[in-house]
């Protein structure tokens, strides 16, 4: 015992060591995971199980409306407001002061009356919102309170909000779904490319309609398709009903090996449309491609280390 208190303060008592010590070690274990979300481009900083809750950053929230973070206030001093405030602390607060709640109730709405985020916490123990200093610093809020806030700035604005947290949520708690965000990532990369070689040198030689145009892009798609797939993405939906009736296609349902490749064919079928290769022997080399490259893929298993990324860096890639 003697060689453990060598190491406390001598003005910090024992019992007030052991209270500090078993704060930090709260504070420790509900670290809070900064995410990030975009809303109308607006970023929105958003920390995570912070004391087993999540919390929305307020002052981000405003930062593409008039005012700016004075909203904040603004909405602080509104009478609903306040009442919103002490149900929700009343609900979830066992430390909420609420003799003292009932004095600020009763100063709500009079000329006079003005609160603070800072005040209000001070007079009545509010667990639910909160000023943070530093790096993403701010007033952040409950997310129930978060919404709160965004329903008075914007009807619209706040259901896309609680939209956004909601897929990050979903995200963070399934790491796969950030897996189909890459698949989906992958196969557009070099979509314009290609889209664009058929667009400048094979429809200019073609005197059909510009609303039938899209058969051209449907034919060449397919012709990858067919030379990675095996089929059409027609006949994909006719041998699979029950996944086209979601919105799913062809391509959404492909491995991550599969869309990689499918990537690099269209980089190479852009560039052999270019040279006026005939169609047949484009279709000939870009089938033995896709062979070739799946084979190499699947013996070095990028698929694995694709999911592996996805697991250890949800929802987004850390910088």
């Amino acid at each position: 015992m003697q060689i453990f208190c060598r190491f406390i303060p001598k003005y910090l008592h024992m019992s007030e060591f052991c209270c500090t010590f078993a704060q930090q070690r709260y504070r420790e274990e509900n670290m809070a995971i900064t995410r990030t979300i975009t809303v109308q481009d607006t970023t929105i900083s958003v920390l995570l199980n912070l004391n087993q809750n999540d919390f929305i950053s307020l002052t981000d929230m405003t930062k593409n409306f008039e005012d700016g973070s004075r909203l904040i206030e603004k909405w602080l001093n509104n009478k609903s407001t306040i009442d919103f405030l002490g149900v929700w602390e009343q609900l979830n607060n066992p430390n909420f002061k609420t003799p003292e709640f009932g004095g600020i109730r009763m100063e709500a709405g009079s000329n006079k009356f003005y609160m603070s985020v800072n005040k209000f916490i001070e007079r009545t123990g509010a667990i639910g919102i909160f000023a943070k200093a530093g790096r993403y610093g701010g007033t952040y809020a409950h997310k129930d309170i978060a919404y709160h806030f965004g329903m008075w700035l914007s009807p619209e604005f706040n259901l896309l909000v609680v939209r956004e947290f909601q897929r990050l949520l979903e995200v963070e708690h399934n790491p796969l779904l950030l897996q189909w965000d890459i698949k989906r990532l992958v196969s557009k990369t070099n979509y314009q490319l290609h889209t664009d070689a058929i667009k400048n040198n094979i429809l200019p030689q073609l005197s059909i309609e510009k609303q039938k145009e899209y058969i051209v892009y449907a034919t060449e798609a397919d012709l990858l398709n067919i030379a990675l797939f095996g089929c059409r993405a027609k006949d994909w939906e006719e041998h699979n009903p029950e996944l086209a009736a979601k919105g799913l296609n062809l391509r959404d349902t492909a491995s991550i090996n599969q869309l990689i490749v499918l990537s690099n064919m269209e980089v190479v079928n852009a560039e052999l449309i270019k040279r006026g290769v005939e169609r047949a022997e484009r279709f000939a080399f870009l089938q033995q491609m896709a062979v070739d490259e799946l084979q190499s893929l699947n013996k070095t298993n990028v698929e694995q280390q694709f999911k592996r990324l996805a697991t250890k860096y949800p929802p987004e890639l850390k910088e």
